[in-house]
């Protein structure tokens, strides 16, 4: 047999449909219906107004009331408890619907397009790996190149640090490429990715369709932008969240994007009245809204960037944009907001007087901030409620639609009514795509799609919604929607400070009582009509438990404590020792056992002759973290615990040659103790008057041994602070329990989102 007799195999690789859309989904963070200029806000966004100019505003679409499960039902199009995600992929359950893993049997939207011909990538916030399995030694199906994504750069957590992020490229750890003195900011580095990763991949391949999914960490606390953002929103929120609410319902009738029958819900009674603030709450408060506005501004910047590069390679006519949050404004910040977030976790009191001395660097280097309440409540307006809850607060958010060569200039500008959830966005995309969902992937059979293309209703305002009954639960907070009604609980979840305190409804599920409301005359669910329709709330609940038996959403747990007895281990947990030396990568903070409890870290050392100093090992910054370093010859020790910095120095210079310096911590009674020594002798002691972190970062972090990058511990050295001598290893020790308050760890994912 010769070549010429032969008959050649078929190699070729799959090509879309000619003239197929690119794809590029915006996926917000934290954000609520009404903070966009589009959507009744006076927070600048000009280039994502203009995407609403030039294409369709959704006014009743929704998603799950949280960050992992929206972000699993938006690539998979299934429902978040039937992909395993009916909570944070923080806190894996032993149960089917709050595993953290999505099954092979999900096949994602990424994957389905790769496998038709399109290139695929991430930029941004992914928070879909499980716990335990964000190490450098994966496993890696999990990441976004495992979901079919070709390329990724971003976190992997639910939240990171804008001006020093834990960054990944791809399937490894990253450092950023400059630092926060030079300029850096997370926001403005993902979209320098996107455009070039666009760019590079028309050079290479004009024509080829992609999918871009941009999921900056915007809105998401910590609220961290460049005064000069903030400064051009200053005094104009000085008269507080009220006047916001009402100006911005105002805008929105007058827009349409709510009908005029719509009602503004009251404030509720947990919500201070902006009027009764002192002055220095007001000024602090108002400055927490600045940030926010700067940021979500200079977000919006960051947008324009990217639409102004699809312009320029003449791709954006034929680019189907999607923008959306992945729930309402987020309350986590409590009735006071914080200066750092992880003073929440740990419980630390916030106060008005506490965080006024950051008010004008408020979303700085030195903050992980995040606001008050009150601006949660109004930038959900007019509805109730905010993320985390099945209330239309937390539920409904923007959707816009800009696609010039399916959505012309006849019908650039509207607002669609039609019922909309985010498990439909991905049979929209794969429709609009042309590509078929196949039954079986990889020899698995696929389990059903929930979601209904919404294409239909780009052309035809009057079009019927694909599907009109969808279930909510978050936490315990449960809803249901069908046709004109929408069944709410009064559930108020638990875990989170302020809300256990002062939320009104019930807070055992054998009391909660569903409420009823006619979405059809009631826009924003303000008027319960449970007592006129008692059979309609009956047949809603019933509903609801059938839809719960079929998604694997019971059982419904919202304890902390009892959901930690059912935290699925990683295969390789932290335990209690571990010795890491120096030679990779830092340490992913997964790998350390948790110091939550106290602990023991020493470092086995060669203290040069002379110029001893620099970093021995560190982990975290001056928001949360710990350095063992040597300052002049001296042995020192940073425990910095929301914010608040303890630290012991030596009285006496290191001797030359090899030893062992360790830091002790005890934990106590509200405080820890630090004892710091050098081999068998004691150099000092020191009290913490605040609780051990159980996380340093809720954005991740990892343990450096030898330096230290990103912000320090303490104000006493920068980094990276290189230790002159040699550090041969360091153990990281704990006592047996290793976490005396174990809900703590749940809470850290909680706010984590």
């Amino acid at each position: 047999m010769t070549v010429p007799t032969t008959t050649a195999d078929d190699f070729s690789t799959p090509r879309p449909r000619p003239g197929a859309p690119n794809v590029v989904v915006i996926l917000f963070d934290d954000m609520g219906f009404a903070q966009l200029g589009c959507y009744g806000s006076d927070i600048d966004t000009p280039n994502i107004d203009r995407l609403a100019t030039g294409g369709l505003r959704y006014n009743r679409f929704h998603v799950t009331a949280l960050c992992s499960p929206s972000r699993a039902s938006l690539l998979t199009g299934r429902n978040h408890h039937a992909v395993g995600m009916g909570f944070l992929a923080d806190a894996p359950l032993a149960l089917p619907g709050y595993s953290g893993r999505v099954p092979r049997s999900a096949a994602t939207l990424p994957r389905l397009l790769r496998d038709a011909g399109y290139s695929t990538m991430a930029m941004g916030k992914w928070h879909l790996v499980p716990r335990g399995e964000r190490s450098h030694a994966g496993p890696f199906d999990r990441w976004p190149l495992g979901f079919g994504f070709e390329r990724f750069y971003g976190f992997l957590q639910g939240d990171t640090n804008q001006w020093t992020p834990n960054l990944v490229r791809d399937n490894h750890y990253v450092d950023p490429p400059r630092t926060y003195e030079e300029g850096y900011h997370f926001t403005e580095d993902i979209a320098d990715e996107a455009i070039r990763a666009i760019i590079d991949q028309q050079h290479a391949a004009p024509g080829k369709p992609f999918f871009l999914y941009f999921a900056p960490g915007a809105m998401h606390s910590p609220h961290h932008v460049a005064k000069e953002w903030a400064e051009r929103h200053a005094g104009r929120y000085d008269d507080g969240w009220e006047r916001f609410r009402e100006r911005a319902f105002a805008r929105q009738r007058e827009m349409g994007v709510v009908p005029d029958t719509a009602v503004l819900t009251e404030r509720p009674s947990w919500v201070p009245a902006w009027d009764d603030l002192a002055a220095d709450a007001k000024r602090l408060f108002a400055a927490m809204h600045e940030t926010y506005a700067g940021f979500l501004s200079h977000t919006d910047a960051q947008i324009g960037r990217l639409l102004d590069a699809l312009a320029r390679i003449g791709e954006l006519d034929n680019t189907i944009v999607l923008l959306t949050s992945d729930n309402g404004a987020s309350a986590e910040g409590g009735q006071l907001g914080t200066v750092n977030e992880h003073r929440f976790s740990m419980r630390l009191p916030e106060t008005v007087e506490d965080s006024l001395p950051y008010a004008d660097d408020w979303g700085g280097p030195r903050t992980y901030s995040h606001y008050a309440w009150g601006w949660a409540w109004a930038g959900n307006t007019p509805f109730r409620l905010w993320k985390r809850y099945a209330w239309l607060g937390g539920t409904r958010v923007p959707l816009i639609v800009h696609w010039p060569q399916g959505i012309g200039a006849d019908l650039a500008g509207g607002v669609r009514s039609q019922f909309g959830h985010v498990v439909d966005l991905m049979p929209t995309v794969l429709e609009l795509a042309g590509v078929e969902a196949p039954e079986v992937v990889d020899g698995l059979p696929q389990q059903r799609i929930d979601g209904a293309s919404l294409a239909r209703t780009f052309a035809d305002p009057q079009a019927p919604a694909p599907r009109d009954t969808q279930y909510f639960e978050m936490l315990g907070s449960r809803s249901i929607i069908a046709g004109r009604w929408k069944a709410t609980t009064d559930h108020v979840s638990q875990g989170v400070p302020d809300e256990e305190r002062l939320v009104e409804g019930s807070r055992a599920f054998p009391e909660d009582r569903w409420q009823l409301f006619d979405l059809e005359a009631d826009f924003s669910e303000a008027r319960d009509v449970a007592a006129e329709h008692p059979d309609v709330v009956d047949g809603l609940a019933a509903l609801w438990e059938e839809e719960a038996e079929r998604n694997h959403v019971l059982p419904m747990e919202d304890s902390l404590v009892a959901r930690i007895k059912l935290i699925l281990p990683p295969a390789y947990p932290a335990g209690l020792r571990r010795t890491f030396r120096p030679g990779g990568s830092p340490i992913v903070d997964e790998c350390v056992p948790n110091l939550g409890g106290g602990g023991r870290v020493s470092a086995v050392i060669d203290v040069p002759q002379a110029g001893a100093e620099g970093v021995l090992c560190a982990i975290g910054d001056w928001n949360n973290g710990l350095a063992l370093f040597v300052q002049d010859g001296r042995l020192a020790v940073a425990l910095t615990a929301g914010s608040i910095v303890t630290k012991v120095t030596a009285a006496d210079r290191l001797p030359a040659g090899r030893h062992t310096a360790a830091v002790d911590m005890a934990a106590g009674d509200g405080g820890v103790e630090l004892t710091l020594a050098c081999d068998d002798a004691v150099l000092g002691k020191g009290v913490s008057p605040v609780p051990m972190p159980h996380s340093w970062q809720h954005g991740g972090t990892a343990l450096c041994i030898g330096f230290d990058r990103g912000f320090p511990v303490c104000e006493d050295y920068r980094p990276p602070f290189a230790w002159t001598g040699t550090v041969h290893e360091v153990t990281v020790e704990i006592p047996e329990p290793p976490r005396p308050a174990p809900a703590d760890e749940l809470r850290d994912a909680l706010v984590s989102e």
